[in-house]
């Protein structure tokens, strides 16, 4: 196997829990989204996420706010919510009432990854670019701001679906100094994992607590890791 350059990795479910996601983030921007709306829905500042709405919801508060709960409750991926998401977040980090707990073996696995084997740790998430940001700017962790550790952010917009091959196919081609097969992908999703596989990059499945049970096919198909330490010094 060719030695690991770049660490490409998911977010909730592999370096926090599903439940921050959906027990913390969503209900919290839920909360804050009728007051944000009537605070700010002619501001130049909120205009870019209204207009990124499809018309027949973006010509009233109540049009878009019944959207977006209609979105989330069906938990869809897609790019607009998501930028509203992280926009309603903002503030709830910048506050510190939102906290990102990471895994304890995380931050620390993240800083011998850079320290002392060099790898770049980038992340490829279904949650949007500045949503990433806020999350690792912010976390439980000392130092809380991990952002200096991560040398690039991936979403849905910037690179694809990640499900798709050609999303990894395109995130490698970013950074060409390094052969997609020296990239490891990390995640909790199993077509994911498949997905950058098909690719041409090494790729674990991540079993934290609180994920979805794995069948064993996948177990016997992948390299299952319930901790970062098992993989190691790259």
């Amino acid at each position: 196997m060719a030695p690991i350059k770049v660490v490409l990795l998911d977010i909730e479910g592999t370096v926090c829990p599903i439940s921050f996601v959906k027990d913390v983030l969503f209900p919290y921007a839920l909360e804050a989204l009728p007051g944000t709306l009537k605070a700010k829905w002619d501001s130049p500042e909120f205009a870019p996420y209204r207009a990124a709405f499809p018309a027949e919801h973006a010509g009233s508060q109540e049009s878009l706010a019944a959207h977006v709960r209609d979105l989330m409750s069906k938990d869809l991926k897609i790019s607009y919510l998501k930028s509203l998401q992280g926009y309603l977040w903002e503030t709830g980090y910048r506050n510190g009432e939102l906290k990102a707990p990471l895994f304890p073996d995380v931050a620390p696995q993240l800083a011998r990854w850079r320290e002392h084997g060099g790898a770049k740790v980038m992340i490829y998430s279904s949650g949007s670019v500045p949503a990433q940001k806020l999350l690792f700017g912010h976390t439980n962790g000392e130092p809380s701001d991990i952002l200096p550790w991560l040398s690039d952010f991936f979403d849905t917009v910037n690179a694809g679906p990640k499900q798709e091959k050609a999303s990894y196919e395109k995130i490698a081609a970013k950074h060409q100094e390094y052969p997609i097969g020296e990239w490891l992908f990390l995640s909790d999703n199993v077509k994911e994992v498949e997905a950058a596989k098909q690719a041409g990059m090494q790729s674990y499945i991540v079993d934290r607590p609180g994920n979805a049970e794995l069948s064993e096919e996948a177990r016997k198909q992948h390299r299952v890791v319930k901790s970062f330490e098992e993989i190691g010094d790259l």
